[in-house]
């Protein structure tokens, strides 16, 4: 069983070594082993699990409609694809570059027509669904921590 708790982050289901399973989403999840426990709650431990998550979608609302409101110029959008894929500061296959700027530039969907940081990093995940599961979620999660950290310099 998972949940987010930091107090048992080393151990690892695959058997691999202390705290690999951290790095696979770093201080997301983390087990909860209970075997000889006769007080273990399952529902309880479920409860503290929803509990916690639940506190982090606030944060991410807010984020989220930040950046629905932050414009971006097509200098600023082309360049953070270049940062992105030329200079690899994001690891996600390149070949994937001319995608992201189409998906950005031509949306399939009107609601990411605005240029915003939102429909930038729309752009990305959906050309991130071209990948195989594993490659695409450490794609998507990669994607989070460069646009956190390339737009809180321009803010």
């Amino acid at each position: 069983m998972l949940v987010r708790d930091g107090r048992m982050d080393n151990w690892n289901p695959y058997g691999s070594g202390p705290g690999q399973f951290g790095s696979i989403v770093p201080g997301v999840f983390t087990p909860v082993l209970a075997k000889h426990s006769k007080s273990f709650s399952l529902i309880d431990c479920i409860s503290v699990g929803v509990d916690r998550m639940q506190r982090n979608f606030e944060p991410m609302r807010k984020q989220l409609e930040a950046w629905q409101r932050s414009e971006l110029t097509d200098i600023t959008a082309k360049l953070v694809i270049y940062e992105a894929f030329v200079e690899g500061r994001l690891e996600a296959p390149k070949h994937l570059a001319r995608t992201v700027h189409d998906l950005y530039f031509e949306p399939k969907y009107d609601e990411f027509r605005p240029r915003t940081i939102w429909s930038l990093s729309n752009a990305f995940t959906s050309a991130f669904k071209e990948l195989d599961p594993v490659p695409q979620f450490k794609a998507t999660t990669k994607l989070g921590e460069f646009l956190e950290v390339r737009f809180s310099q321009s803010f």
